[in-house]
């Protein structure tokens, strides 16, 4: 009877399905992005050396601003109170004039910066002289 009754506890233990991401970089290697597919579609990239144009920190934020920002497939862009990164280190390039897609959003590597735009045509622009949330 016991082990009846362990086998539905085992079924409910089993792990929650793994979401894709994807990590790549800007060729200049300023810029280094993730996007998230499964339950959870989203891209964020962070950028290293910035004039930066979100100065106001909000009162709430104790970690770094304004260098990282995020999109959801359903969301604006937004500047992200961020106490991590996304650099995972050699990640793959992507090359300028190139765009990569997961989910409803895809992202564009441009020798002016890195956009990462969803189907509501809403996102964000990074690049080191000005980044720009819509």
């Amino acid at each position: 009877m016991r082990l009846l009754l362990l086998v539905p506890l085992l079924l409910l233990a089993r792990p929650a399905i793994a979401q894709d991401v994807y990590y790549f970089r800007a060729p200049s290697g300023n810029i280094v992005c993730a996007m998230t597919g499964g339950g959870y579609n989203s891209a964020r990239c962070d950028i290293f050396e910035l004039s930066p144009t979100y100065r106001t920190r909000p009162a709430d934020c104790d970690l770094e601003w304004g260098s990282s920002f995020e999109v959801t497939s359903a969301s604006s862009g937004y500047v992200l109170c961020a106490g991590d990164t996304v650099n995972m280190g050699g990640s793959p390039v992507l090359p300028y004039g190139q765009t990569v897609t997961l989910g409803a959003i895809t992202c564009y590597s441009e020798t002016t910066g890195m956009s990462c735009v969803n189907s509501l045509g809403h996102g964000f622009t990074v690049a080191r002289a000005q980044q720009r949330v819509f």
